[in-house]
């Protein structure tokens, strides 16, 4: 299979090859062809299985075929900044031989640049919704021309509390349109969605997400007040090339980045209290390998496409299963191979039970050599007797939660 086998115009052809694309991947094999026919498409697929792909493709054969619109002929709604920007690159990379103009709107940006340039006329927009929403009340652009829609990572857009924004863009919008929603998860609220939004979908789904056949999997268990000194003895002493540390919280981001810093490690941070221009130098500097590690939050990495990263690190193990998955998943990429390190207090140990019993499978658990654990608890870090009491019903109710899902 190649993408000669589909009908797209000679400059997108031309801009594949130029990229070196031969063969589709699974999701878009199968969401490209109906994509193009004008249908629905729903698409269940994670983080670097090619979906961006899947959805610009046939959507801008469309508009090649059908002619310019008036105004934005397509939009894209994506949950955060990163992922808006690296859509509109690739965009713009798929339409460099064509006269298709991209914008990107987002927010900590300047926003009478955005407006400039949405005025000068646009074929495909990329957005943030809250920004988007800021342009429409100021009347920088209109939908009257609308064609085609494309939710991606809907899931995580609604995690984010997007769902009143969407729905007031969704009611600007045309109602003759193809809708294209991609997801890395299938829940409830993302079924309604569809019910919502879309005209009898075609539901497009990639095999269940699990980590890739050459990533080895370890779990560390440590006490709490270790984590930040076994994290950086693990980055020091292991041949580490680059590594994604997770954590849970911005705060949490700000502590380990300071700490690996500290140890004379080269750390390069996102979370959400960043401003565009520092969130787009930390990246680049992790990218070009001028800093090895990069620390975020989940949601601030949500979408990132970074190739090459040796290590995933949970210093804080995700709430959510599904979101150890697509962590671990940035790494051992196509036929390389990767390693993921999950650091495990008391406290995390009902979390690690949910992975595993995602994964079907107990994670291997390993011990630093010369590393030592038996440091006691300095005062400052002992918990109080509320904190000790929270802990213990806390951890009946997860255990509760763990055995309702094992019966």
């Amino acid at each position: 299979m190649s993408f000669e086998q589909f009908d797209l115009s000679e400059p997108l052809r031309r801009a594949l090859r130029q990229q070196g694309f031969e063969q589709p991947t699974p999701v878009q094999l199968r969401a490209i062809p109906p994509a193009l026919e004008g249908r629905d498409v729903l698409g269940v697929a994670q983080t670097g299985t090619g979906k961006t792909m899947a959805f610009l493709l046939p959507s801008m054969q469309q508009i090649l075929r059908d002619g310019q619109a008036k105004g934005p002929a397509m939009l894209v709604l994506a949950p955060t900044r990163e992922l808006a920007l690296q859509i509109a690159e690739e965009a713009r990379r798929l339409s460099q031989y064509t006269h298709l103009r991209i914008a990107a709107v987002y927010g900590g940006a300047p926003l009478p640049k955005q407006a400039q340039a949405l005025r000068q006329g646009v074929d495909l927009v990329v957005a943030t919704p809250g920004r988007l929403m800021d342009h429409l009340q100021r009347r920088n652009l209109r939908f009257d021309g609308l064609r085609i829609l494309v939710l991606d990572e809907a899931d995580r857009m609604l995690d984010m509390g997007f769902l009143p924004d969407i729905d007031t863009i969704v009611r600007q919008l045309p109602e003759a349109r193809q809708t294209l929603l991609f997801s890395a998860t299938m829940p409830a609220a993302i079924q309604s969605l569809t019910y919502r939004y879309m005209r009898k979908p075609l539901r497009v789904e990639v095999e269940n997400a699990r980590p890739p056949e050459a990533l080895r999997q370890q779990v560390y268990p440590v006490p709490k007040h270790l984590k930040a000194a076994l994290l950086t003895a693990l980055l020091k002493e292991r041949a580490v090339e680059s590594a994604l540390v997770f954590t849970r919280t911005k705060q949490g981001a700000d502590i380990v980045a300071r700490k690996l810093r500290e140890a004379g490690l080269s750390v390069a941070e996102i979370h959400g209290n960043f401003h565009q221009k520092e969130r787009v130098r930390a990246l680049e500097q992790f990218r070009l390998g001028k800093a090895r590690i990069l620390v975020a939050t989940n949601i601030a990495a949500r979408g990132l496409d970074i190739e090459g990263i040796s290590h995933v690190v949970n210093y804080d193990p995700p709430e959510e299963a599904e979101d150890y998955i697509h962590r671990v998943g940035r790494t051992a990429r196509v036929e390389a191979s990767g390693v993921a390190w999950t650091l495990v207090t008391p406290d995390d140990e009902p979390l690690l039970y949910g992975i595993e019993h995602l994964l079907g499978k107990k994670i291997e658990s390993a011990r630093l050599p010369g590393f030592n654990y038996d440091v006691p608890v300095p005062d400052w870090a002992k918990p109080s007797a509320a904190t000790l009491r929270r802990r213990i019903l806390g951890g009946q109710n997860n255990m509760a939660r763990w055995r309702s899902l094992t019966r």
